[in-house]
C-alpha cells in the first residue's frame, strides 16, 4: 500500500497515473463486491490526494484532464478531488454521471451534488 511518505517520491505525473490506476482498481472492486479491497484502495488514493494537495500550487489540478476519462470511476473520483480547484468542470462531470445514470457511481455523484446544494458538504 502506498503511504504518504511513499507518495513523496513520485512526480505529479506519476501520482496522476497512480490515481488513475487506483480508480480503475476501485471500479473492479465495486463490481466484484470486494469491499475490503476498495477500502484499501481508498486509503491509497487519499494518500495521493494529500500529497498532490501539499505540493506548491495544489497539484490536484493535474487531475482535471481525468474529468473526461472514459471510465466512470476515474471521472467520479477526479470530479470530487477537483471541486475546489475547477468547480464548474467538476460539477459538470458529476452531473453528467448522474444524467447518464452510470450506476453505481451515479448515486454517489448525485449524493455529493445534493449535499453541496444543501450546504452539508463543502469541498476542501
Amino acid at each position: 500500500m502506498m503511504t504518504r511518505i511513499d507518495a513523496k517520491k513520485f512526480t505529479v505525473a506519476e501520482l496522476v497515473g497512480q490515481f488513475t490506476a487506483i480508480a480503475l482498481e476501485q471500479d473492479r472492486a465495486i463490481f466484484d463486491d470486494k469491499t475490503a479491497r476498495y477500502n484499501r484502495l481508498y486509503r491509497q488514493m487519499t494518500a495521493i490526494l494529500l500529497e498532490l494537495k501539499s505540493r506548491p500550487g495544489d497539484q490536484r489540478r493535474a487531475l482535471v484532464p481525468l474529468l473526461e476519462h472514459p471510465n466512470v470511476q476515474v471521472r467520479l473520483k477526479a470530479g470530487i478531488a477537483t471541486l475546489t480547484l475547477a468547480p464548474d468542470e467538476a460539477r459538470f462531470t458529476l452531473q453528467s454521471i448522474w444524467d447518464h445514470k452510470e450506476f453505481p457511481q451515479a448515486a454517489y455523484a448525485k449524493g455529493i451534488l445534493k449535499s453541496m446544494d444543501e450546504g452539508r458538504y463543502v469541498p476542501n
